[in-house]
């Protein structure tokens, strides 16, 4: 039995767009709003999370620095970052010339924590960038009052929480952008893909410049920008994909609700909602001390469960920060995600239990 932990979910709809983009011969769109197939995608995102304005780019790493480039920040500004988190998050901030600081989490949902974020703060620091890890939502009220406080902007890292909502509004929409991935790996995919989203006309105006090297009309570079453009390949999946997301997202929901049920007696840490939050369970993801030989039981089992994140981002030899962050060494060490896309069956989420039951 081979269960991945997560898998893209493809059908006949997606395979006839592609082809009928194939037929066009237009693969893509330099223009300023972007080519059809983009423009479609980008009202389909703005309808599903309520914002204004969305702006397709070919990467969620893309869309970090997109946002980052469009805060206008220089060589030397800082921006506070949990180190819990994928490389990419920090990585979108050293590319534009900026510095990220590692801020720890919250052991309750692996998200950034306020009180460590609020002592890191100094003249230097330009933004926050806190991540919706694993679908779980930060803590909102305390950022808001973080940055009104500081006068500091927000990108929100949603990368892994689209759908995800706290009281009814959408991840990625509390704040200045919202950052969102669709890699293969996603709650939904384009192939390579992301998005950025905003309710501020002039963000969009200068990210849609971003995205095409600075350009409105053809070659009248009027800002620094790169070529972040999402094809018309990708943006037809994505438009397909996104219709179908609200049912993936209720087969994620059933399977970590019959999951929780069946392991809700051992003694390890389940992932929960917080009052008024709804997750979109892109990761299932408990923790124990045992996790090592837990997770070398699993694989063994054929079930591809996986340790995210095994060496935080301050830890990667790149980094090499000797900053104190306590919850985030305890969450490396103790996590293990679980498969609950919409491809597991009840069979398999009963084996997963059992293995784990078996094991703990």
């Amino acid at each position: 039995m081979k269960i991945p932990i997560n898998i893209p979910i493809l059908g006949k709809e997606e395979i006839s767009t592609v082809t009928s983009v194939l037929r066009s011969g237009i693969l893509t769109s330099s223009a300023n709003q972007g080519g059809k197939h983009v423009q479609a995608f980008e009202k389909s995102v703005s309808s599903f999370v309520k914002s204004k304005y969305t702006i397709a780019v070919n990467s969620g790493t893309a869309a970090l620095q997109a946002a980052l480039y469009a805060l206008a920040l220089k060589k030397g500004d800082e921006v506070l970052v949990p180190s819990f988190t994928f490389v990419a998050t920090a990585n979108a901030i050293v590319s534009i010339g900026a510095k990220p600081v590692f801020v720890d989490i919250l052991k309750e949902n692996y998200t950034i924590d306020p009180d460590d974020l609020q002592k890191k703060i100094t003249k230097k620091t330009r933004a926050i960038i806190p991540v919706h890890l694993y679908g779980n939502v930060a803590n909102i009220e305390r950022l808001s009052e973080i940055s009104k406080k500081h006068n500091l902007p927000i990108i929100e890292d949603s990368a892994q929480s689209l759908g995800s909502t706290y009281k009814g509004k959408h991840t990625g929409t509390f704040f200045e952008m919202g950052c969102y991935s669709m890699y293969p790996a996603k709650v939904m995919t384009s192939g390579e893909g992301g998005f950025v989203v905003t309710n501020n006309k002039k963000l969009r105006d200068k990210l849609l410049m971003i995205r095409n090297h600075g350009m409105i009309h053809g070659h009248d570079t009027r800002m620094f920008g790169l070529n972040l453009r999402l094809p018309e390949i990708n943006a037809a999946i994505a438009t397909i994909q996104i219709k179908k997301l609200p049912n993936f997202l209720k087969s994620r929901k059933k399977n970590a609700k019959l999951l929780s049920k069946l392991i809700s007696d051992l003694k390890i840490k389940l992932p929960h909602q917080r009052k008024n939050e709804n997750v979109n369970w892109y990761l299932y993801t408990i923790a124990t001390k045992k996790r090592d030989k837990l997770l070398k039981k699993l694989n063994e089992k054929g079930i591809g469960a996986v340790s995210y994140y095994l060496t935080p981002v301050h830890k990667t030899p790149f980094y090499k920060l000797k900053t104190k962050l306590p919850v985030t060494d305890w969450a490396a060490s103790h996590v293990v995600s679980l498969p609950i896309h919409p491809k597991v069956t009840q069979k398999n989420i009963e084996f997963i239990a059992k293995t784990i039951r078996d094991m703990l």
